[in-house]
C-alpha cells in the first residue's frame, strides 16, 4: 500500500509542471481535453482552433503540453498509475511501439481506426500513423550554394563539412533518434550486420558537427544566424519555416530519405476518453488531413483524392530502413551514442 501511495504521489508531482505551460492538470475542468504533443504550434495550432470551432463544448478547454516526442513517451510512462493526458499526438513508430509494450495506450473507436490504412496502424490498432515524415538535408541557401550541399549521406563525413553542421540534440528528439538509428541500420546492412559500423559512421559525423542544439527552434535560429549552413531535419518543418521567410531549403539525399511514420494515440486511462475520441475523429477526417497537406506540407496516411502540388516537385525517394529492428534496439543504440560517441568524434 505504501509503495502504491508513493507512486501515486510521484505521478502527481510529475504532472505539476503543466501549469508552467499554460496547463493545470490538478484542476482540469469537466469535459476538457489534455494533449501531450511533439507538434510545433505553427503546425498543430490551426487544428486545435478548428477542433474547438467544430466542438464548441470544448472551446477554451483544450490544453496542450508541447515537448519532444521522446519526452512525451517518458512523461506518459511516468504518469501511468495516474494518467493526466488524454491524447498522445506526434511520435515515431518506435516510440509508440514502446508505449504499447508499456501498456500506455488504448484502442480508439472502430470508425476512427478504419480511416487509416492497415499498413499504417500499430500493433492491435493501439496507435495510428497520422503522417509520413521524410528526413533529409536542410541548408541555409543564403550561406551555402546548392552545388555545395552534400549529395548523399556519406558526403556529410567529408572534411569539407567540418564545423558546418548543426544537429538537434538527438536523445530527446523522435526525429533525430530515428535518423541516427536509420544510419546505424544502414551501415550494419552494408557491413554484414555489424552495429559497430554504424557507430563508426556516427562518430565520424560527430567530428564534423559544430554543435547539438537544445530544440528545433534553437536549430532554426542558429541556421538563420549563419552559425553553420547545414543540418539534417524533417521535410515538413523545413517547408513550414521556409514559408515563413526563413532561409532553409531541403535536399533529398541521392540514396533516399528515411521515411518515418508519425502517429497519434489515445492514452489508456486518460481522464477524458470521450474528448479524446472526438479529437481523434476530427484529426483523421479527410478534410482535416487535406488542409494539413496543403497548408503545413504534411504527407498524410489518410487517402486523399490527389497529391498536393508542392510534393510533385520534390522527387522524394525513400531509403530502405528496417524499422522493426530499430524498434527493438533503439534505446540501446541511442544510449551508446549518448555515452560513447556524442562530443567524442
Amino acid at each position: 500500500m505504501r509503495r502504491r501511495a508513493l507512486a501515486s504521489a510521484a505521478a502527481a508531482l510529475l504532472a505539476l509542471p503543466l501549469s508552467g505551460c499554460g496547463l493545470n492538470a490538478m484542476s482540469a475542468p469537466s469535459e476538457s481535453l489534455t494533449i501531450y504533443a511533439s507538434r510545433p504550434d505553427d503546425i498543430g495550432g490551426g487544428v486545435l482552433k478548428d477542433f474547438e470551432k467544430a466542438h464548441p463544448e470544448y472551446a477554451g478547454k483544450v490544453r496542450v503540453l508541447t515537448i519532444g516526442a521522446q519526452e512525451v513517451l517518458e512523461r506518459i510512462r511516468a504518469e501511468s498509475r495516474s494518467p493526466q493526458a488524454d491524447v498522445w499526438w506526434g511520435g515515431t513508430s518506435q516510440q509508440f511501439d514502446q508505449g504499447v509494450d508499456a501498456g500506455l495506450l488504448t484502442r480508439p473507436p472502430k470508425d476512427v481506426v478504419e480511416r487509416v490504412p492497415a499498413k499504417y496502424r500499430g500493433e492491435r490498432d493501439l496507435w495510428l500513423g497520422e503522417m509520413r515524415m521524410a528526413q533529409l538535408f536542410v541548408y541555409n541557401d543564403e550561406m551555402m550554394r546548392a552545388r555545395d550541399v552534400p549529395r548523399d549521406w556519406d558526403d556529410l563525413l567529408e572534411p569539407a563539412y567540418k564545423n558546418k553542421i548543426l544537429i538537434r540534440d538527438v536523445a530527446a528528439s523522435g526525429t533525430m533518434r530515428s535518423v541516427w538509428t536509420a544510419m546505424i541500420d544502414r551501415e550494419a546492412r552494408k557491413k554484414g550486420g555489424s552495429v559497430g559500423a554504424g557507430y563508426d559512421w556516427l562518430k565520424r559525423l560527430d567530428a564534423n558537427t559544430k554543435e547539438y542544439t537544445a530544440s528545433p527552434t534553437d536549430l532554426y535560429l542558429r541556421l538563420q544566424r549563419e552559425e553553420a549552413p547545414l543540418s539534417v531535419w524533417n521535410l515538413q518543418d523545413v517547408l513550414v519555416q521556409r514559408a515563413k521567410g526563413i532561409a532553409m531549403k531541403p535536399k533529398v539525399p541521392a540514396s533516399g530519405a528515411p521515411m518515418l511514420l508519425d502517429g497519434v494515440g489515445k492514452v489508456k486511462g486518460g481522464p477524458n476518453g470521450k474528448a479524446a475520441d472526438a479529437f481523434l475523429r476530427f484529426l483523421l477526417r479527410q478534410d482535416t488531413q487535406r488542409r494539413l497537406a496543403q497548408e503545413t506540407y504534411q504527407l498524410p496516411t489518410v487517402p486523399l483524392e490527389k497529391e498536393p502540388k508542392w510534393l510533385a516537385s520534390l522527387h522524394l525517394k525513400e531509403m530502405p530502413v528496417d524499422w522493426r529492428r530499430i524498434s527493438r534496439h533503439e534505446t540501446k543504440w541511442i544510449t551508446h551514442w549518448s555515452e560513447h560517441i556524442k562530443g567524442r568524434g
